[in-house]
Parts: structure tokens; C-alpha cells; sequence
């Protein structure tokens, strides 16, 4: 039996995913899983049967993934299950920064008890007109799942679309449409694009990356989405670049007091990914992709483990083991079996930074010390005997 505590509210659709012996719980201090969407565990106690997070979603700026990894706890996120909601709020944003929808918008609501308004609309409408999309230069920063989609959108409205990443994906570049035009240099998208979306992780060498440098490069009256992390861009140096009309309009999902109410921003309340397709995509590839490590011991889409996967175990049993990605780890492990006179029939071992993670298949149960010595071999956070 596997315990399985929620943490946020997980669509049916994916909790309908858990096999029978997997038991939901209430407390977390029971728990051998947890599911998660935004509720922050920075401050929570991890309990020793805690094996696994699963994030229904791509950020994981509400979890101490360096924490875990010490803890041999594998943090799960699911990129690209709500990467059309997010996308298709992004195409929104770029109607949003063209035309003055919701100066009009608000004009019209202040005006509404006017009783001659159809008249003062003609003289009004002018201070909010804007420009169109088609034939426009679009830059996308960052061609994940999102980015990608945005780029292929864009592409069929009539945008030129330009694309920087230095580290996609094969699978990104083989959707991405043939006339998106592959940029080497962020500064040339800077340079020569009137409209500029930002997809990529919050990491350190990104947060604050548009900023009053990156401003200087830009067109004069530039418009900038941000639906990705708000610490992508540096409020202090946009408020300044509205102001100068360095920026036209900024559109982002990520308000905050520094930038809120400003002019020429129009704030979203954080809803890329809320749409009743999102949630259910996230709920069920989180579900998914737990129950194949709890069963299996295969790891897809960690965020502080490397991904690893031996199917099914076929043979009779299998031992995961969570540690620290040092020298002769394996060499240690394959020991243990030795002195036992247990012979490995298939391993596998990939690092991700400073943590590895291991599986071996064997042909004679695991038993009580055998797990004991895998866990004092040094560098070893956490044994698992899987089957």
C-alpha cells in the first residue's frame, strides 16, 4: 500500500489514475507521495516515508528541491500539460499590447450610465486605437513547450517569428514550424523585434535577464509578455523603460506591488494554466509519472534527479537507490551483491548535477541487509527495493 497525500485540490480525472493500493491520507507525516500544485513546502517537514513529489505543473519555485535531493526524495513536474492554456493566453497578451482592449474596456464600464454614450464613443474611440499583429517581428525567448507553440501560433497569424534558445530540444525543434527563424544571439531578437515573449525557467542565470541592458538593445516602443516567472524581469528597470517609452505595453500573468496599476501594464492574475484542460493534463501526467516510480522505479520529467528508466522489472528483484554523484558508486553496489553471490542481470546509473540515482535488477530477493549495506555505503541518501 501506497500512501498518497494531497496537498491542493488534484482533478478527478487523474486521482482516478491511482491504482487500488493506493491509499489517500491526510496527513502528510503518513505519506509516501505527495501531490502539489501551488501550496508551498519550504516550511513543511518531510517525513522519512516521503519518496516522492509530484507537481501538477511546471513551476517548482513552492518546493526545496535541494532539500529533497538530500532527503533521496525525487520532485516530479509535468512540462507541456498546460503548455495550450498557457499558450493560448500568450496570443491573447499579444492582442492585449496592440490594441487598447481594456482601455476601452474601462471606459466604457465608467461611462456607462451615460445616457448619450453611443455618440461619445466615436469621439473617444481614437484614444484607443492600436495596430495589428500581422507582418509584426516577434522574438520568443525560450522554445520549450510553451515557447514553441507560441512560436507556431504566431507563425499562422501572420507574425515574423524569431526564436532564441541554445539549449532546445530535439523534440521542440522537430514541432517547431519551418519558418520560424532560429536567432544564435538574444541581442539580435533585442534589436530587431517589435514584440518580445520570455519563456524560459526561472534560474539564476535568468532572473533579471530583461533589464535596463537589455532594454537599451530594444526598439523604441517595444512590447514585452512575460507568462513565464515574474523574476524574469527587472520591475524597477520596466517601470523606468514605460515611462521613458523605451516599452509601449507589458503584459504579464505575475502582478505584484511594484508593478501593478503602473501605466502601460496590463497584470493577469496568474491565469496561463487556468483552464479546466490544464489541470486535468497536469493532474493525470503527475499521477502517471509517480505510480511508475513507486511500481517501477522509473523517473521521468525530475527536476532534481536525472530521468532513468528500465521498464518493468522481469526479472526477480529490483533495488533503487537515490545518492550523491561521486566516483566508483556503482563499483560499490555491484560489491554488495558479490559478497551475497547474487548475480545483476541488467543496472543503469545517470547523474543529474550533484545527485545520481541507480537500479539493478537481481536474481535473488533483496533482503534486510543487503538494503543495510546499500545504505552505508557513503554518498547513499536512500535505498529502495522496488520488487
Amino acid at each position: 500500500m501506497s500512501n498518497v497525500k494531497c496537498l491542493n485540490p488534484i482533478a478527478a480525472c487523474g486521482m482516478d489514475l491511482l491504482p487500488e493500493n493506493y491509499n489517500v491520507v491526510d496527513e502528510l507525516a503518513d505519506a509516501d507521495v505527495v501531490l502539489v500544485r501551488s501550496a508551498s513546502m519550504h516550511e513543511l517537514e518531510m517525513p522519512a516515508s516521503l519518496k516522492a513529489i509530484a507537481r501538477a505543473g511546471a513551476g517548482v519555485n513552492n518546493i526545496p528541491l535541494e532539500a529533497c535531493a538530500e532527503q533521496g526524495i525525487v520532485v516530479f513536474n509535468t512540462p507541456g500539460a498546460n503548455a495550450n492554456g498557457v499558450k493560448e493566453l500568450v496570443i491573447a497578451g499579444l492582442f492585449l499590447a496592440s490594441r487598447d482592449v481594456m482601455g476601452g474596456y474601462n471606459w466604457v464600464k465608467e461611462n456607462s450610465a451615460d445616457p448619450d454614450i453611443a455618440k461619445a464613443v466615436e469621439k473617444q474611440k481614437a484614444k484607443y486605437a492600436g495596430c495589428e499583429i500581422e507582418g509584426k517581428k516577434l522574438g520568443v525567448i525560450g522554445l520549450g513547450a510553451i515557447g514553441a507553440k507560441v512560436a507556431n501560433a504566431a507563425v499562422s497569424l501572420g507574425m515574423e517569428v524569431y526564436g532564441y534558445d541554445p539549449y532546445v530540444s530535439v523534440d521542440a525543434a522537430w514541432n517547431l514550424s519551418r519558418q520560424v527563424k532560429h536567432i544564435s544571439n538574444v541581442d539580435d531578437i533585442y534589436r530587431d523585434c517589435d514584440y518580445i515573449t520570455v519563456h524560459v525557467p526561472a534560474l539564476d542565470s535568468t532572473k533579471g535577464m530583461i533589464n535596463a541592458d537589455a532594454f537599451a538593445k530594444m526598439k523604441n516602443g517595444v512590447k514585452v509578455l512575460n507568462f513565464s516567472r515574474d523574476a524574469l524581469v527587472n520591475d524597477a528597470d520596466m517601470k523606468v523603460a514605460l515611462a521613458e517609452g523605451k516599452v509601449s505595453c507589458y503584459v504579464t500573468d505575475f502582478p505584484n506591488a511594484a508593478i501593478a496599476g503602473v501605466d502601460g501594464v496590463v497584470t493577469l492574475p496568474h491565469l496561463g494554466a487556468s483552464t479546466e484542460e490544464s489541470e486535468d493534463n497536469c493532474a493525470k501526467m503527475a499521477v502517471k509519472q509517480i505510480v511508475d516510480y513507486i511500481n517501477n522505479g522509473n523517473i521521468k520529467n525530475s527536476v532534481n534527479y536525472p530521468a532513468c528508466d528500465m521498464g518493468v522489472c522481469t526479472n526477480v528483484a529490483r533495488v533503487a537507490i537515490n545518492h550523491k554523484n561521486i566516483p566508483d558508486m556503482l563499483t560499490r553496489f555491484t560489491g554488495v551483491f558479490s559478497t551475497k553471490g547474487i548475480n545483476i542481470s541488467d543496472m543503469i546509473s545517470k547523474s543529474k548535477g550533484d545527485w545520481a540515482y541507480s537500479m539493478l535488477d537481481v536474481s535473488a530477493e533483496i533482503t534486510d541487509d543487503i538494503v543495510a549495506a546499500l545504505s552505508a555505503v557513503e554518498g547513499v541518501v536512500k535505498v529502495r527495493v522496488i520488487k
